[in-house]
Order: structure tokens, then C-alpha cells, then sequence
């Protein structure tokens, strides 16, 4: 198998972020061999939801997601409307602000990248091992 790729069409709500979750779950199940360990599908189901939550709330309230599998990693990729790249920010532990999620994506990830489109936005994307 060289790549494999997938598509979840726009998402514009809270509600949404769960069905991206399972539509990441969706197809890492159905990937060929080498299958996906089950922590590696989870730190992958994680970055998905961190990434699309990340969109709605500070990228224009609408974000696409696309997952691409490769031999060895699998590629989650979020694009949305604000030009603006994440930034790491000091997490509030006692206001409910939030400021966990693009650390523990980059925690999680092999490598992250911030990439601004064309028709303006960006996308926003995390390698993670297989």
C-alpha cells in the first residue's frame, strides 16, 4: 500500500467534531496491512478532534478534514478560513480558556506544519506514526 486517503466533508459544529472521530476511526479500520496499533489509531482519533475543535473555535467557525495513510504514518490535515497559525500559549488551568490542544498536537505528532492556501485560510497538519 503506498497511500490512502479520506475525506469528511466541511465541518461547522461542535456535534461535528464527534462525527469527524468516528469517521477517523472509520478509516483507520479499514486500512490494509501494516494495520494500525491501537494506541497509534487513538493518539490519531485525538489529533483529529484537537485539530478540528482548534478550527471551529478559531478558524471561522467551518473546517475540512482530510486523512492520508503512508507506509508508516498517517497524515491528519485540517483546513479552515483564518490565515492565522496556531500558537503555543501557556494552558489556564483555572479558567476554562483552554491552551492544551496545539502542545499535545505536537507532542503527539512526528511533525506539524502550518500552510497558508491560496484562496487564503490555511491548513493546519500532523504526522503521526503508524
Amino acid at each position: 500500500m503506498d497511500t490512502m486517503s479520506g475525506n469528511v466533508a466541511t465541518v461547522r459544529s461542535a456535534a461535528s467534531i464527534a462525527g469527524a472521530r468516528e469517521h477517523a476511526r472509520a478509516f483507520l479500520e479499514c486500512l490494509a496491512q501494516p494495520a494500525i496499533a491501537a494506541e497509534a489509531a487513538d493518539n490519531v482519533v485525538l489529533v483529529v478532534s484537537e485539530l478540528v475543535t482548534n478550527a471551529l473555535r478559531h478558524g471561522g467557525g467551518a473546517c475540512t478534514l482530510d486523512l492520508t495513510a503512508h507506509p508508516d504514518s498517517i497524515e491528519v490535515s485540517v483546513c479552515d478560513r483564518s490565515p492565522q497559525a496556531p500558537r503555543m500559549r501557556t494552558p489556564d488551568l483555572n479558567g476554562g480558556t483552554g491552551g492544551f490542544g496545539w502542545p499535545m498536537v505536537n507532542r503527539l505528532a512526528r511533525a506539524t506544519a502550518v500552510t497558508g492556501r491560496t484562496g487564503g485560510g490555511k491548513t493546519v497538519s500532523a504526522l503521526l506514526t503508524r
